[in-house]
């Protein structure tokens, strides 16, 4: 007889000696598994040694926009190890945990992962609108007015309300009262969506006037939807949390590759009630996706690598306030050489006037290319792979432009 049995008894020894040997056997399947997690991070990295997924490559000198960061091997090692079920048939847990997870932080009740932003504002903005005629009021820098092939038009069938901001910065509520159509006169189409973006050509929208539009909107029956394709870079100025902000609005969308780096990703997030009805327009625009754990993984792995966990992420924004460091110390040097700045830096964008510095946006690009940045004209986006000689070559551009501008070049 073992010393437990002598001990308890034949039946509660043999109950122990049970327990033992299942906690034993945990223990060792859990060592396996973070051995076997090293060993796969190890033969990732060892696998992709001088391959793209190695290191940001062209991206350290690309300007043009945060859209261009590469993929990381922390996500190549999640799209390794992610779940390959059918997401159409909801059963792929990585998707289904992670749109979960968004909601969790954003505080809605549930989320939809799509392909793209586009698709995310444009999934958004259909389900609200149920019945024409109808119209949305938004922006009218918005990435919905300007950037996403008139799907506002050809796939909403709404009517697009657009508003210059009187403070040249960002909506006011006093600006949405003024353009939004209420009347029940038949000749006007009525404002059924107020569909706002932050950030805002890389202003924070500030969350009291976001809080006051929502109000007022949810008062009247109207719908708010908030594009938050950089809503990340909002959060990492310490001016909101990604749930503060979405409290704001009865759909938001998020976006993974503009700035965190995923390959390509972005969710819509509201009711339960909405997103299954998101769910059914989704898969009538193409985008039910099978294995979708591929992409969800690598967004997910986005999130955390570049943003952090929680509603602030890692120190208010983690790598994103580093492009904040950076765009300030881009726009310094602008204005040091003389050049005036269109808007004022507050996240990741710097908007530089080259109309008064007397170069066309032609001439600016030339000019970067020969020093070997890619550049779009007056509008300069920072991100997190953005490379310390990248920085220099872009003084050597400014340098060039301000002996231009002095005719002294």
């Amino acid at each position: 007889m073992s010393t437990i049995n002598r001990w308890v008894g034949p039946q509660t020894g043999r109950r122990m000696q049970s327990a033992v040997a299942v906690k034993t056997a945990v223990q060792t399947q859990h060592s396996a598994k973070v051995g076997n997690e090293a060993n796969a991070a190890h033969f990732l990295e060892s696998l992709t040694v001088g391959t793209q997924w190695s290191h940001p490559g062209d991206a350290q000198f690309d300007f043009r926009s945060d859209v261009v960061t590469r993929p990381t091997l922390p996500m190549l090692q999640a799209i390794v190890q992610t779940t390959l079920q059918d997401d159409v048939y909801r059963e792929d847990q990585t998707t289904s945990s992670f749109e979960q997870r968004m909601a969790d932080l954003t505080g809605h009740e549930a989320g939809a992962f799509v392909l793209s932003g586009t698709m995310a504002n444009i999934l958004a903005l259909r389900t609200h609108l149920t019945q024409p005629p109808h119209a949305v009021l938004c922006d009218a820098r918005s990435h919905v007015v300007h950037w996403e092939a008139g799907g506002m038009a050809s796939i909403c069938g709404a009517m697009v309300q657009r508003v210059k901001p009187s403070n040249r910065e960002f909506l006011t509520l006093e600006d949405v009262q003024k353009h939004a159509v209420l009347s029940d006169d038949v000749h006007l189409c009525p404002t059924t969506v107020v569909s706002l973006e932050n950030t805002i050509s890389g202003l924070v929208h500030p969350l009291p006037e976001l809080s006051r539009i929502s109000e007022w909107a949810c008062e009247r029956g109207l719908k708010v939807h908030i594009d938050g394709a950089r809503l990340w870079e909002a959060v990492a100025t310490g001016k909101g949390s990604l749930k503060g902000f979405a409290a704001c609005c009865d759909s938001l969308s998020l976006d993974f590759s503009k700035g965190l780096g995923a390959p390509m990703g972005a969710m819509v997030l509201g009711s339960a009630e909405f997103i299954a009805r998101a769910k059914r327009i989704r898969k009538s625009m193409g985008g039910g996706m099978r294995q979708a754990g591929v992409l969800s993984a690598a967004a997910n792995a986005a999130v955390d690598e570049t943003f952090g966990p929680g509603f602030w992420g890692r120190n208010a924004g983690g790598k994103l306030r580093e492009a904040h460091s950076m765009a300030r110390k881009v726009a310094d040097m602008w204005v040091k050489r003389g050049g005036r700045l269109i808007r004022r830096t507050e996240t990741n964008i710097v908007w530089i006037d080259l109309k008064g510095s007397g170069i066309s946006k032609v001439d600016f690009n030339e000019i970067g290319e020969k020093y070997g940045i890619k550049l779009d004209g007056k509008r300069l986006v920072l991100h997190y792979q953005i490379s310390k000689e990248a920085l220099l070559r872009l003084t050597f551009v400014f340098d060039e432009v301000a002996l231009m501008r002095d005719g002294l070049l």
